[in-house]
């Protein structure tokens, strides 16, 4: 089950890791969304059903979405047989970390100006990512201030965390992204025990959104090999 970042949703999810892990055989499941302040409770509780469901799983996401998947590796080490982290954002509290930041300002423009007004905002990011944000701000729709609080607030793993965490990992960078530096991918993958990193470009992930998750499912195969 992999998640998606703040603000976004599992049609990039989707985009991003579906054919990478058809190649492999392996079925992606990727709910949407929960509504607004439940988002990371509400998919850590569909975590555990899944899991009870089907027993180990691999789980995984994009930022925020492999945050949380991560914060449920840590603490259900038995029932987690892999992750796949693509851009992850911080370790520990997020402190003044690019995206945390971006996240909260994003939340008080949509709460005080509307998701419109937000969008507008986006005017210099290049045409594809402008395109992803208005389809999943509009889904996510009145709930969308509150998700990208809690998103922005929430604590990853810590160092410490990930280092307890024995399963193998790939980790994802754009090493052209500075909302999610790569100098943090490199972090959880060196803390991760079994763990090897990927990279590509946000350059690369506009033209074919499968280059991120190439990236990440290619360090994951390595990281199973070690």
């Amino acid at each position: 089950m992999l998640l998606p970042g703040t603000g976004s949703d599992e049609v990039f999810v989707r985009a991003v890791f579906e054919g990478p892990l058809r190649a492999l055989g392996v079925p992606l499941i990727a709910p949407p969304p929960p509504p607004g302040a439940a988002l990371a409770e509400g998919y850590l509780a569909t975590l555990d059903a899944l899991a009870d469901e089907h027993g180990e799983l691999l789980v995984g996401g994009i930022s925020f979405g492999a945050h949380l998947a991560a914060e449920w590796a840590v603490r259900h080490p038995g029932r987690c047989g892999g992750l796949l982290a693509a851009l992850p954002a911080w370790n520990d509290v997020p402190g003044q970390a690019p995206a945390s930041l971006a996240a909260t300002l994003t939340a008080d423009l949509v709460a005080g100006s509307g998701v419109g007004a937000a969008l507008a905002q986006t005017e210099g990011s290049p045409g594809w990512l402008r395109a992803e944000l208005d389809r999943a701000w509009r889904r996510h729709g009145d709930g969308l201030a509150d998700s990208l609080r809690v998103a922005a607030g929430r604590p990853a793993p810590s160092l410490g965390d990930l280092a307890a965490l024995p399963v193998p990992a790939g980790i994802g960078t754009c090493t052209d992204d500075p909302v999610h530096p790569t100098k943090v991918a490199a972090a959880w993958a060196s803390a991760l025990p079994r763990a090897a990193l990927g990279e590509t470009t946000l350059t690369a992930l506009g033209a074919d959104r499968e280059a991120l998750g190439r990236a990440t499912v290619l360090a994951f195969l390595k990281a199973l090999g070690s």
